[in-house]
């Protein structure tokens, strides 16, 4: 079973069924560029958040480091150390990509006016 949730209601059906309504519900709604652009802020606004989260981490991630390098890496700020980094990393991997995105979006719908 898929369950596909649109903006009025949500829908579960088989596989078998998915390609045929993918289908009907794509040549039904057609998007305007006014919901692009909205969609394409919206993104950008939430690329915003997470590359500022990303690099926060790791600037706690680069404090920490020289904290401990100047201690005896010990203890529980090792682990803090770790989730910072990994998280930055997990949280901005995506973040650049889609801002990637929005440019290259953005450009093209310029060059197109």
């Amino acid at each position: 079973m898929l369950r596909l949730r649109s903006r009025k209601s949500v829908v579960w059906v088989n596989e078998r069924k998915r390609h045929l309504i993918m289908k009907d519900y794509f040549q039904n709604h057609q998007l305007t560029s006014t919901d692009l652009k909205q969609r394409r802020s919206r993104v950008a606004k939430y690329v915003k958040l997470g590359k500022r989260t990303g690099y926060s981490l790791w600037l706690v991630a680069i404090i920490l480091f020289f904290g401990l390098f100047f201690s005896d890496f010990d203890g529980p700020l090792v682990g803090l150390l770790l989730v910072c980094l990994i998280a930055g990393c997990v949280i901005l991997l995506p973040a650049i990509v889609l801002s990637y995105a929005v440019r290259a979006a953005e450009r093209e719908e310029r060059d197109l006016s």
